[in-house]
């Protein structure tokens, strides 16, 4: 007879749409920049790591260019050409032969896509913009450029590379794919004012702010059905430049779409003091999407498995995505239902986007560990 498992709400199965996830300990996005030779098609290594990490109750995966003007970081995998589709699906494939269940998560970058992607051609976004910073590229980093306004054109165009992505997704064998609303990265920049500037009908209301989001969500539900469609949102603060002057307002309008979708998840980036993006003197807007949105609701970033088991407990949100933690402890899950220490990340961030096995596949298991210490 074994133990319970520590933090029981979190190991009890959770239904989403159409997905059945066996825990509600899922795996966060994550780039890792493990796509290389050549750039930006995946590869065995990826399926080491993504199987190793397949005990968790879904996986996310690292955010995934839908096509080559929406794609700006060095070694980040793609799913717009058949190559990359193929190169996919022994990945799916292994978290599959695992008992697990896995989302592609669908990403464009907008204005933080780099000219040495494109060319030398600038990249656009919602409005004339320019992000803060430095990009990464293979020839170190670079300050980003004025991004050019999108045509309706390009609006149109770029819906049909997330109709075509998603399609891909499916061929893979994905259980999933996720809209990646969040960060600073494309459809983020529609919605929020702060990079936003249009007057026509993507720009000024909030409900007009969500009009990209809803055609890029509406191609993708035309292709899987909404109960295996989820989306990423990020509605509290600064990121990477993109910031809004009325978070409740832009974030309520965009539950409203997302509930009158009816789309099975939504996942809230939700940093807490030491996280990496968003300030934290800004409110956390779950419990009001939580009151507009009736779906499955994930809470991310920062957690310790207590606090997740508190919030799934009290039924803040139904499961929460762990990203850091995920990326030393394949079996996190495992460490969690045994009440176990976690690894902590070595050459940190280093390891998290060399293109190397280092950093990457080599974390020990619980089980490897306790059998190495009764070796020695």
């Amino acid at each position: 007879m074994t133990d319970a498992p520590k933090h029981e709400a979190l190991f009890q199965p959770l239904k989403m749409g159409a997905l059945e996830a066996r825990n509600r300990i899922f795996m966060a996005p994550l780039t890792r920049g493990r796509a290389a030779d050549p750039m930006f098609v995946p590869n065995s290594m990826m399926e080491t790591y993504y199987r190793q990490r397949s005990g968790a109750g879904m996986i996310l995966t690292e955010a995934t260019g839908i096509s080559t003007e929406g794609l700006g970081w060095p070694s980040a995998p793609g799913i717009w050409s058949d190559e990359q589709t193929e190169s996919w699906k022994p990945i799916v494939d292994a978290v599959h032969e695992e008992g697990g269940l896995i989302s592609m998560q669908l990403w464009h970058m907008g204005r933080i896509v780099h000219p040495y992607f494109l060319d030398g051609k600038p990249p656009f976004s919602a409005s004339e913009t320019k992000a803060p910073g430095e990009a990464h590229t293979p020839e170190g980093k670079k300050e980003f450029v004025t991004a050019r306004a999108m045509t309706h054109d390009d609006i149109k165009r770029t819906v049909d590379d997330y109709r075509r992505a998603a399609e891909n997704a499916k061929k893979a064998g994905f259980d999933s794919v996720q809209l990646h609303g969040a960060n600073g990265y494309l459809v983020d920049q529609f919605l929020r004012d702060g990079t936003n500037h249009r007057d026509d009908e993507y720009g000024g209301s909030p409900e007009n702010r969500t009009r990209f989001m809803r055609e890029a969500l509406e191609a993708i539900v035309d292709v899987w059905g909404a109960d295996r469609v989820g989306i990423r949102l990020s509605p509290n603060g600064d990121s990477q430049g993109t910031d809004d002057s009325n978070p409740p307002a832009t974030f309520g309008a965009a539950a409203k779409v997302i509930e009158e979708m009816g789309l099975a998840y939504l996942e809230l980036r939700q940093p807490g003091p030491d996280g990496t993006f968003g300030r934290t003197d800004v409110p956390k807007q779950d419990a009001l999407i939580r009151e507009l949105y009736s779906g499955a609701l994930i809470l991310n970033s920062d957690y310790t498995a207590q606090e997740a088991d508190d919030d799934v407990s009290s039924g803040r949100c139904d499961a929460v995505s762990f990203g850091r933690p995920y990326i030393s402890n394949p079996d996190l899950e495992k460490r969690i239902a045994a009440g176990a220490e976690f690894n902590p990340n070595k050459d940190v961030p280093k390891s998290w986007y060399f293109p190397t096995p280092e950093g990457y596949i080599d974390y020990l298991t619980l089980e490897e560990e306790k059998a190495a210490a009764n070796a020695a």
